[in-house]
Parts: structure tokens; sequence; C-alpha cells
């Protein structure tokens, strides 16, 4: 921690963070990939005063998506509330879902503000500056729809917080790529594509599809500029990788278990921690996290027989030959265009 003292007045925290920064006075084309990508980022902007339903009414304690999916359904401890009670747990919950997003989204935008300074190749600083806006945005409406609609937030989770000062402390750009672009981002795309398919509440239903719009891109990025980096990297190197790998995978998969939630319920915590893990929709949840994740760490080269073992552990093993992110950011592509058309 720094020991300068914060600003009077704010909720802030200082984190003493070193990286090297990187000129790139050539300005090369060579990485055509990455252009073409920077190029996408830009036509695919958009202004969420102006592109999201604001004024609609939002329900936070209505249940939003299939009961299944809800950590306490089906438990004793959920049966025998009254219906009161409920509601106001689906607002708990809810919250603590967006809050999360909301943290996560912030630590994007500061691990991609540094990519700017640390990444070498000239088209990737281009690129990186132009997620930056887009990590702007979404923190931006994650906390509007908290506080307009919601009305509360939650603080970060102690896992993903762990996680998030492990890749802004780390020193070097190929581990802020793995941890935030890979397995962050590719949480968030599967997080995000779940809630799209399964949000009854138009506001964040559409909020969420413009997100995700974006989330896409930034794995892809992610895959892009690591693919082939890790081919020839000494053994320990790359040991270092994949341990790093699995302890995020573990983290947040963890972090899944809405320990806060519970807390300020004043639910037994060991009990409701409990049933969720065990909960089938909730476990079904959390291994799907990782089915854009797991192809990522594939088309990367990083998916080597240590990590197939301990993906196999987690339970995450299968994902392995779903679509990758370059498939997916051309799915998004087709999907915006068909969107955006007239006729649908």
């Amino acid at each position: 921690m720094s020991d300068q003292p914060a600003v009077k007045g704010l909720d802030i925290e200082q984190l003493e963070c070193k990286l090297e920064l990187v000129y790139n006075w050539g300005y090369e084309q060579a990485r055509a990939d990455l252009r073409q990508l920077y190029t996408k980022a830009k036509h695919n902007q958009w202004i969420p005063e102006e592109t999201l339903p604001w004024d609609t009414d939002v329900d936070p304690e209505k249940r939003n998506g299939p009961e299944e999916l809800f950590p306490l359904a089906g438990s004793d401890i959920y049966r025998k509330m009254d219906k009161r009670q409920q509601q106001k747990l689906n607002a708990e919950v809810g919250a603590w879902v967006l809050s999360q997003f909301l943290h996560g989204e912030q630590g994007a935008l500061l691990a991609t503000a540094q990519l700017v300074t640390a990444v070498p190749h000239y088209n990737a600083k281009l690129y990186a500056a132009t997620q930056v806006v887009d990590e702007a945005r979404h923190v931006e409406v994650y906390d509007r729809y908290l506080h307009e609609k919601i009305g509360f937030s939650y603080p970060i989770n102690q896992h993903l917080k762990v996680l998030l000062d492990l890749i802004l402390k780390d020193t070097r750009w190929d581990m802020k790529f793995l941890g935030m672009q890979i397995m962050v981002e590719g949480l968030a795309l599967s997080s995000f594509a779940m809630i799209q398919q399964t949000s009854t509440e138009p506001l964040l239903k559409e909020l969420t599809r413009y997100v995700l719009l974006d989330e896409a891109r930034h794995v892809a990025f992610g895959v892009l500029s690591l693919r082939d980096y890790y081919d020839d990297m000494p053994e320990v190197e790359r040991k270092e990788r994949e341990d790093f790998v699995y302890e995020a995978a573990r983290l947040m998969r963890d972090r899944f278990l809405f320990q806060e939630v519970w807390e300020k319920a004043g639910l037994p915590v060991k009990e409701c921690m409990d049933i969720t893990l065990h909960n089938e929709g909730q476990k079904m949840f959390r291994t799907l996290l990782f089915s854009k994740i797991v192809p990522a760490i594939k088309k990367i080269g990083l998916l080597t027989p240590t990590l197939r073992e301990r993906f196999q552990e987690l339970g995450i093993l299968q994902y392995e030959n779903w679509s990758d992110p370059i498939e997916d950011l051309v799915n998004s592509e087709q999907f915006r265009r068909t969107a955006a058309s007239p006729a649908a």
C-alpha cells in the first residue's frame, strides 16, 4: 500500500504499482489483426445516455431470471421466508451481482490503461486506448443502474479484490493480458451472455447486450496479443503462467457464494454458502462461467497437461472445444449488424 494519505471525503484506496513504460517510435502496421480490431472498436462506440432506455421502470425486488438459478432455491431457509422477505432477498442478490460487475469493470479500466503504457506493439496500444473508453462506459452504466434503479450497492468481494490486485501489481504486460483480457473478461463474457439470455428486466437486458458486444472484442484482443507468445517461453516462466491461471480460476469460482448477502440479511452464512455451493442451478452457472476462458487458454497455447488436470479438477475442461473468442467476435459482429437493420 502507498504511504500517501487518502483524499479527504472520498472512498478511495491507493495501490502501489510498478510498470515499465514502453515507447514505440516505429508506428509499424505489422499486426494487421490488431489494427482491424482497433477499426472495429472505433466504429462500434455507443453513448449510454442516447442508446439505453433509462426511463424504464425497474422493480429490484422482482425475480429477474429462472428460479432454479437463485442461490437458495429449493432450500428450507428460502421456503420458510414469507413473500416480502423473499422479495427483499431478490433485490439483495441482484445488487450484489451487479456490484461485482461494477467493481470488475473498474479493475478492467485500470488494467487496460496500464496496457496502453506497457504493451510494446503500436497497434495494441491503439486498441487498448479504445478499450479504456469501453471500460469507462461500462463503469458508468453499472453505477447508474445500481444507484438509480436498485438504490444501493455492495463493496467488492474479497476474492475479486485479490485477483484485481494481482493483475494490477504485476509488472509484466503479458500477465495483465492473461489476467484481465483472458480470465476476468472471459468470465464477464460468459456471465453477460447468460444474463442477456435469461433476464426478464428490459433495461438490464438491453444494457447487457451492448456491454456484451464490447466484451467480445476485449477477449479477442487478449487472444490475438498472446497467440504464439508462450510457444518458446522457458519452462519455469510458462509454469508461472499456468499457476496464475489456475489460481485466478479458483478465485473467480469461489467468489460466487454470496457471502456478503447472507451476512447483511442476517442469515446463517456458512449454511447459505453451502446451499449455494451445492445448488444445481448455481453449479451449472459457475461452470458455464469458464466456457469462454478455457477455449481462450487453448487458443493461446497455454492448455498444457498440467492445466488440463487442474481444469478437470475444477470441472471445466469440457469447454476446451467450445467456440473460441475470435469466433465469438465474428458472431457478435453479425448480431450487431442484424440488430441494427431496419428489418430487425
